[in-house]
This record gives C-alpha cells, sequence and structure tokens, in this order.
C-alpha cells in the first residue's frame, strides 16, 4: 500500500467531504480548514484527503475536485473557499501545476485553482464531520451535494463506491 494524502479546497467542506468519501481508494478524509503562507495565510475550507496511489492517482483526484466545485469561477466568497490543490513537499507543485494544465482543456474558461503548499490544518467542529454521512436527507444535502455526488455518479462510475442514483 502506498498512502498518500493531498489537501483540497474550492467550496464547501462538507461538499468536499462527501465527494472524496464516496471515492475507491480514499482511505480517510479529514474535514476543516487549511491555511498556506502569504497571501493565503488565511484558513479556508478545506479536506485533507488520505488516499492509495496503487487504487485512485492524484491525476483522477485533482480532475474530480475540478469538477465539482467551481474552479473556474472567481466569485465573492473565495476568501472562504479558496480553490487549491495543497502539496506537502516542494517537489509535487510541478506534478500538481502540471496536472492542472492538462486539465484545462476540459474547462471552457480558465481553470483558477492553484497550487499551494501546506501550512496547517484545523479540523472542523465534531457536530460538522462526516456531514452528509449523517444528514443526506436535510436541504442543505439535497440542494448542493446530491448534484456533486451525481456527477461521480455518472461521470466517475469505476472510481466511486457509490452504487445506486444519488437523487
Amino acid at each position: 500500500m502506498n498512502f498518500q494524502k493531498i489537501g483540497l479546497g474550492g467550496g464547501c467542506h462538507w461538499c468536499t467531504e462527501a465527494v472524496f468519501q464516496s471515492l475507491k481508494g480514499v482511505v480517510k478524509v479529514e474535514q476543516g480548514y487549511i491555511r498556506s503562507h502569504k497571501e493565503n495565510a488565511y484558513f479556508s475550507e478545506a479536506i485533507l484527503v488520505h488516499f492509495d496511489s496503487e487504487i485512485i492517482l492524484l491525476k483522477d483526484l485533482i480532475e474530480i475536485h475540478l469538477h465539482t466545485h467551481k474552479s473556474t469561477s472567481n466569485h465573492s466568497f473565495r476568501e472562504k473557499y479558496r480553490s487549491a490543490v495543497y502539496y506537502f513537499e516542494e517537489n509535487e507543485k510541478q506534478v500538481i501545476k502540471a496536472i492542472l494544465k492538462k486539465l484545462q482543456k476540459e474547462f471552457d474558461n480558465e481553470i483558477i485553482t492553484q497550487a499551494l503548499i501546506f501550512k496547517e490544518f484545523k479540523s472542523s467542529r465534531v457536530e460538522l464531520l462526516n456531514y452528509y454521512s449523517r444528514n443526506p436527507k436535510k436541504p442543505f444535502c439535497r440542494k448542493y451535494i446530491h448534484p456533486k455526488l451525481e456527477i461521480l455518479r455518472k461521470k466517475y462510475t469505476g472510481l466511486t463506491t457509490l452504487s445506486i442514483e444519488v437523487i
């Protein structure tokens, strides 16, 4: 087993957590807030994904991340929902940037997702963890999380643990 770790931010961490908990090869998802450095030194909603790279590739995780949040939209909530892939080792930066560049062709608008160094993680409050798995019928889940899981079910069938339609 070859476990690796990556940070992902871009939208609500409840949504991002639910998406990545639904993937084969993801062994753990930590929901919370990540900060980077310099102009990105503030905490923003994000998750840490621990995954088995023999089952799911970093490229697949990044692709799914880009397709399940507004990765081309520089909207007014970007401080709270920074679009980023956080790396832990300097050599990961160029790999992530190359993946982002290659995936650009799948989008009409420019991807704004950044490759940022990970500096610190703060976990969400306990009552927010595993939000979707505890509350799948709540209005928030139906409105925001179900459509993301439907993307997984339709586009990434081989990578997901979802076996039935989620809507």
